[in-house]
């Protein structure tokens, strides 16, 4: 019975899973094999780790957070902070989804006879930005742009032009053909047809890209002070290192909030947009 059914089907049955010519098996033999030999090649320390000694000192490191410094001086210093990482977050993802649709047009093709020439430098060029971390583009930004958020920013900037970029190409690639088709077909430009027909398609997809890198952003922003790129993270470093660990836990306190608080606007905003 088996046999007939498959010799009705217009197609031929993948392999069964554990079976030699299966991709699938051999893919997850491979993911093993790459696991054992991260815990083989690594020089894990579990046993110190899991000792009673570590944990007798991780607990007296996490009681010097408590109490957190609430302080009214110190409270408005850490709110403006806030401010000031909130604002480097969405500045630099709102330049970021500027840059990325620009390039994210020559980095895609827009029909089967397009011959989208610039596509693989410009995707090169997109690799290049988001290869580079944050932390690292700040630390390079830092000699020309100075201690302070504007470094930060344009860091943000940077590495999510690379990742939103490469991520709006492939909306673009993907989106239905026929609505451009039927324009072309009447003459009319590259440029309307992209703005009538691609992007009313595409901007929903775009939107909730841009929404989810400003979710990480924020947490990259509030880390990227530690190299002096202002917001949290430089009050982070700076009270750390003189070993200040009541004002440390306001820090990560204020941290967490406006993450949580991020993280609610946007999905908010993305079930507004799903209706």
């Amino acid at each position: 019975m088996k046999q007939r059914l498959a010799a009705n089907l217009p197609y031929r049955l993948p392999p069964p899973m554990f079976h030699a010519r299966s991709r699938a098996l051999w893919f997850g033999a491979g993911l093993v094999a790459l696991v054992v030999a991260s815990f083989w090649s690594l020089d894990l320390q579990w046993a110190a780790f899991l000792s009673l000694e570590a944990a007798q000192s991780m607990g007296r490191f996490v009681a010097e957070f408590f109490p957190p410094d609430l302080s009214a001086a110190f409270a408005r210093k850490v709110a403006w902070a806030s401010l000031e990482t909130l604002a480097m977050s969405a500045l630099g993802t709102v330049l970021a989804a500027a840059g990325g649709l620009l390039l994210a047009l020559p980095a895609s093709r827009s029909h089967d006879g397009d011959p989208a020439h610039a596509r693989a430098p410009t995707r090169l060029l997109l690799n290049a930005l988001r290869a580079v971390p944050e932390l690292v583009w700040a630390a390079l930004l830092l000699i020309s742009a100075g201690l302070g958020p504007f470094a930060g920013t344009l860091a943000l900037a940077l590495h999510t032009t690379g990742v939103l970029g490469r991520l709006f190409a492939e909306v673009i690639e993907n989106a239905p053909l026929a609505p451009a088709a039927a324009l072309r077909s009447q003459g009319v430009g590259a440029l309307r047809v992209f703005l009538y027909a691609t992007l009313p398609q595409a901007l929903p997809q775009l939107i909730s890209y841009t929404l989810y890198r400003w979710e990480n952003n924020i947490r990259a922003a509030a880390i990227l002070g530690v190299v002096g790129a202002g917001g949290l993270g430089q009050l982070l470093a700076f009270h750390m290192g003189l070993f200040q660990m009541g004002k440390t836990a306001t820090v990560l306190i204020a941290m967490l909030g406006l993450v949580a608080l991020v993280d609610a606007l946007s999905y908010l905003t993305r079930r507004a947009l799903a209706r």
